[in-house]
């Protein structure tokens, strides 16, 4: 089960291949965000308290392209350290 700080492994898409950490998960939509996979770029409207201009961004990944790199194994030996 995918959880949010755990290391995945992206399969599928631009940035196959890459590794990242859990930052969000939406379970209604089966997504996630991994932390600089998926990025977009955000165009932001300048208001009274905020600047504007072009902002990336990580957005949502489907589930089923990710796959669990760091389980509850690893996470024992690195409490041990």
């Amino acid at each position: 089960m995918i959880k949010k700080g755990l290391k995945v492994l992206v399969l599928s898409g631009r940035d196959k291949k890459k590794e990242g950490e859990v930052i969000e998960i939406d379970r209604q939509n089966n997504r996630a965000k991994v932390k600089e996979i998926n990025m977009v770029k955000k165009h932001v409207k300048t208001t009274k308290e905020k600047k504007g201009g072009i902002f990336s961004k990580e957005s949502f990944i489907h589930l089923s392209n990710l796959r669990l790199v760091e389980g509850k194994k690893d996470k024992k030996k690195e409490a041990k350290k």
